[in-house]
């Protein structure tokens, strides 16, 4: 138990960072290619991250704590970006975390990473159309930038390499 709570304060740090860290790129740096021909805000990774982020906040600190370090994050947001960039994130994180708590807490004990993929799906989508629309880049065509950095390199590039950590450390099975 101790362990696990370790890893939610260490990932509720993570998020909080990742969420202002999300917003001062966007503020600096606006639009960046994410790949396959696509664009994103310059904030995406960072943002794709905080959603792996909060369901291990959830698991090591409890549902409360969750709504803590997005009210951090907002906070933090505001120091350091756009004001109106951080307001749009905090509106859009809270609303996409809610959806994504909604989808992970009932999955996580029946496997784990399904759980995390399904409501980080969930979860991006809804955090992209709100901040977009209300940061006044909306349109249709950001949208698959917006997934595919928060979906490709921000969930499953990290939950492979974590199953390929877990994967290394288990011992060998004789045949």
């Amino acid at each position: 138990m101790r362990k696990r709570q370790e890893l939610g304060l260490v990932a509720a740090g993570a998020f909080i960072i990742s969420i202002a860290l999300a917003n001062w790129l966007t503020t600096r740096y606006g639009f960046i290619s994410v790949g396959l021909g696509q664009t994103a805000t310059a904030g995406t990774l960072a943002a794709g991250l905080a959603l792996g982020l909060r369901d291990l906040v959830q698991d090591g600190l409890g549902r409360r704590a969750v709504l803590v370090v997005i009210v951090l994050g907002a906070l933090l947001s505001y120091a350091v970006s756009d004001p109106h960039i951080a307001t749009a994130s905090a509106v859009a994180v809270l609303v996409s975390e809610l959806a994504d708590l909604v989808v992970y807490t009932p999955l996580r004990d029946r496997a784990w990473a399904a759980a995390v993929l399904a409501s980080n799906l969930v979860g991006a989508f809804v955090d992209t159309v709100i901040f977009l629309a209300i940061a006044g880049f909306w349109s249709w065509s950001a949208v698959p930038g917006q997934m595919l950095g928060k979906i490709v390199w921000a969930t499953l590039v990290p939950l492979g390499l974590l199953y390929a950590a877990s994967s290394a450390r288990r011992p060998a099975t004789a045949v």
